[in-house]
Parts: structure tokens; C-alpha cells; sequence
């Protein structure tokens, strides 16, 4: 069985400038890294990767160990990796950039970044191993979106053998099965506790970093930036003005007939 998620039904009501900033640099950053020749790519990836060995050893590399952990986080292994990366941030990122604001979602996606790669390097701390990808700061992004909206609806795709669907799924039960299948990984080349790190991190520090206003455990659909009066003032204004089109419509056509 595969399963993906698609979009969710979660509104936003600010613009994602960062997530839409993160996603444009990933992208061009993963073309220049295809564009060099090979032995060009495995240097530029052991150079800005964060390798385990260096960040929390006496391995030495051509760039300070420290700065490779937000490197890494533009650099991706492959058009999958990256694809995958990106659809989780254009999907889950917009509600967390929207629920703290564009300055403090960037510290946030790059805090829980840091997190990721410390518990993977410490799990395996003399490994020399480069790691690449965003997948740590996204997984925190995953984390704060359980916190803040475990019941929005999480559309994804379904299949099995032949069979092929989309279903609305709660967030809470997609994020879940997420978060516990990082614990029984077997794939090669994955750094799954860079993952839980993430999640973990960004499911904590969602509570310091959101606005005073925002309600943890939200329902879903819910436009979080604006306050529930503010909101139901944009609505009745709404109503008011599709009631006055609609008699005007129906006016005119009156006339029409006559």
C-alpha cells in the first residue's frame, strides 16, 4: 500500500512568502547540483553536507561544520527527495508560516533543522556519511501542524495493487502513521532520526513561536491569523454583498422577460 497527501482543506489567510522563498531555493540550488559534473556533485555534497563525524569530532572539512547544518538543508539527493520535500512544505508549511509570521516561521523551519541534525549525529556520531535535505525542517513544520490542527482534513492519495483513490484523512492519523514509521525505517540512506528530531522539536516549540491569539488543537478549515470576530465580520460582509448581486441579477432578468 502507498499513501500520499495531496493538499488539505486547512485556508491560510497570509501569503507563505518563505515556504514559497524555501521552495524556489531548494529548486534552483538541486539544478546547480545536477548541472556539475559527477565528481564536482560528490565534492560539493561532502562539502556541504553535515557529516555526523565532523559536526561532533576532530574531523576536519573545507567548511565549518557548523554551517553545513543549514547547507545541507537546500541540498537534495535526488528528484524524489526533493519532490517529496517540497509537496510536504506546500502543503503544511502554509499554516505554520501563517499561524507566527514570515520572520519567525523562517527561525522556526531553520531551528528545526538544527534540532534534526544534532539527534541524527549523535545516534551515529562517527559516521562520515554526509547528510543532505530538508526533510528534518519540514518534519518540523509536521510536528507544529499535529499541534495546531490535528483535525484538519488531509486529502490523500490511496493505492493499492490497482486500486487508486483520494480520501479525506484527519491530520492527526496521517501525521501519526508519518511520525511512527520514521521508528521502523529500513530504507538505506535515509536519516530517519534526523526526521523524529524534527518532528519532536517542531511539535514543541510550535507553543513559543505561534502568535498570543492562536489556540493549540485546532478544528480544521479554520483561518488562523485573524481572530474569530474579524472573521465573521469578513463573512456577513460577504453574504450582504452576494445577497445584493444576486437581487440585482434577478432583477435584471425580470426586465429581461417583460
Amino acid at each position: 500500500m502507498f499513501f500520499f497527501p495531496l493538499s488539505d482543506d486547512n485556508t491560510s489567510r497570509t501569503k507563505p512568502y518563505v515556504c514559497y522563498a524555501l521552495i524556489v531555493i531548494c529548486c534552483f540550488i538541486f539544478l546547480w547540483q545536477n548541472a556539475l559534473p559527477t565528481n564536482l556533485y560528490q565534492d560539493a555534497i561532502y562539502n556541504f553536507g553535515v557529516v555526523p563525524a565532523a559536526l561532533l569530532g576532530d574531523q576536519q572539512g573545507p567548511i565549518n561544520p557548523y554551517l553545513t547544518i543549514f547547507s545541507s538543508m537546500f541540498m537534495h539527493g535526488g528528484w524524489m527527495h526533493l519532490i517529496g520535500n517540497m509537496v510536504f512544505l506546500w502543503i503544511f508549511g502554509d499554516n505554520i508560516e501563517d499561524s507566527m509570521g514570515h520572520k519567525k516561521f523562517l527561525f522556526f523551519y531553520l531551528i528545526c533543522g538544527i534540532f534534526a541534525a544534532y539527534l541524527q549525529a549523535l545516534i551515529n556520531p562517527e559516521s562520515t556519511i554526509p547528510m543532505i535535505g530538508a526533510s528534518g525542517a519540514i518534519a518540523g513544520i509536521l510536528g507544529a501542524y499535529l499541534i495546531l490542527h490535528p483535525k484538519a482534513n488531509i486529502n490523500v492519495l490511496f493505492w493499492i495493487i490497482i486500486f487508486i483513490t483520494v480520501v479525506k484523512v484527519p491530520a492527526f492519523i496521517v501525521l501519526s502513521v508519518w511520525i511512527i514509521s520514521q521508528f521502523f525505517g529500513s530504507t538505506g540512506g535515509v536519516a530517519y532520526f534526523a526526521h523524529i528530531g524534527g518532528f519532536i522539536a517542531g511539535a514543541l516549540l510550535i507553543y513559543f513561536f505561534k502568535y498570543p491569539h492562536i489556540e493549540l488543537f485546532q478544528e480544521g478549515n479554520t483561518n488562523s491569523f485573524e481572530s474569530s470576530n474579524l472573521n465573521l465580520d469578513g463573512f456577513f460582509k460577504k453574504r450582504k454583498q452576494r445577497d445584493f448581486m444576486q437581487e440585482f441579477i434577478d432583477t435584471a432578468n425580470k426586465k429581461d422577460k417583460n
